[in-house]
């Protein structure tokens, strides 16, 4: 019994011994790298900026009443089209009892004088049918009665005024009905019926009745990095992608590019707009988050390749080329690139068409996927 256990350590020893010298074997063995191969082709290579903003009409108008008061009526709602001259709300004045008094007294005293010089109208005007008074008399008298007549227009009308807001003969002039002053779209009316509104001065810029704009002529207003800023110039084309409005790209030309930038979260920021093309059966909301793609340089029908491809060494840059397939084998060739979107690159020399590269290593895992799924 004890030569047979014996036997079995003696076994169990040679063979770890053994396990250990195959799997020393193994590790020393060089381990063959497979790669992915990639073929030349010919494409176009854009590079491209992206700046996010927002599309705003090209002016907004602020109404602003004529006359201080209180909102009697609202004609407009937000999203109405309006045309110049158009009734949006209706003021009712709220007059000063020191001015009203004013002008209730400025009329009495026209109403008593125009009264008495009527009286004396009237009767020297028979007089000089009589032939009793000569005309220049009678022109005197002629001209008090025009005179003090309208004067007393002139009074009942400042009370009109003062009292209403408009003169009898000038209704559709009234300061109490504010008008839009452009051709355009709502975009909001902020007062209510009963709000208290005033007048513009040099002291307030008064209450805004509504604002409105005109939507077909837009502008993307977005903000770029100082580091791409220097890359744009005015005229640029650029893409507009709308988030409301995922599945609909609209074209821009840039106009304006802010002068001074600003600090924002420890970057400097740069303004810029651009006209936005909005098509006749695309609407597009006043405010609207959206991204601009600006094409800062394009390269047509060249030679291009994945970046991942490209080794540095250097200011020097190569690839390697196929020789052959199994076992893989590599040639090491240099080449000049150009213009890359960070995807592709732009080769100028060194590689044709159709010609096989290497690309990234095939990992274990995938490599015996790979063979699995042939099997």
């Amino acid at each position: 019994m004890k030569k047979i256990f014996k036997y079995f350590l003696l076994l169990l020893l040679a063979v770890a011994v053994l396990g250990t010298f195959y799997f020393l074997w193994k590790k020393s063995r060089p381990v063959v790298k497979i790669y992915e191969i990639e073929v030349v082709k010919r494409g176009d290579i854009d590079k491209r900026t992206v700046a996010t903003g927002k599309v705003e009409p090209r002016n907004e108008i602020l109404i602003k009443p004529q006359m201080s008061g209180i909102i009697a009526e609202v004609y407009k709602e937000a999203g109405d089209m309006v045309k110049t001259g158009d009734v949006i709300a209706k003021i009712k004045v709220i007059p000063d009892m020191v001015s009203l008094n004013s002008a209730v007294s400025r009329v009495t005293r026209a109403q008593i004088s125009f009264d008495q010089t009527k009286k004396n109208f009237d009767r020297d005007s028979k007089l000089f049918q009589d032939k009793v008074i000569s005309r220049e008399e009678f022109e005197k008298t002629q001209l008090q009665f025009s005179s003090d007549k309208e004067e007393l227009k002139s009074a009942k009308d400042n009370l009109s005024l003062i009292r209403d807001g408009v003169s009898n003969d000038k209704s559709q002039l009234s300061n109490t009905l504010v008008r839009s002053t452009i051709n355009g779209t709502i975009l909001d009316v902020p007062v209510k019926v009963g709000n208290s509104v005033i007048q513009s001065n040099n002291f307030n810029d008064g209450t805004t009745i509504a604002t409105v704009a005109n939507m077909s002529d837009m502008l993307f207003v977005g903000k770029l990095d100082e580091t791409e800023v220097g890359k744009i110039t005015v005229g640029m084309p650029m893409d507009i992608t709308i988030g409301a409005i995922q599945d609909q790209k609209l074209t821009a030309t840039l106009e304006y590019v802010s002068p001074k930038g600003t600090e924002e979260n420890g970057a400097i920021m740069f303004e810029m707009k651009a006209a936005v093309k909005v098509p006749k059966d695309v609407f597009v909301r006043a405010g609207y988050s959206a991204n601009a793609e600006i094409v800062l340089s394009k390269s047509g029908n060249v030679i291009t390749i994945p970046e991942s491809c490209i080794e540095f060494s250097s200011d020097t840059a190569f690839v390697y080329v196929l020789k052959t397939k199994d076992p893989q084998t590599f040639e090491k060739k240099l080449v000049k690139i150009g213009l890359s979107d960070g995807i592709k690159i732009e080769v100028k020399s060194g590689l044709k068409v159709k010609d096989k590269i290497r690309g990234a290593e095939v990992l274990e895992k995938k490599s015996e996927v790979k063979k699995e799924e042939k099997k």
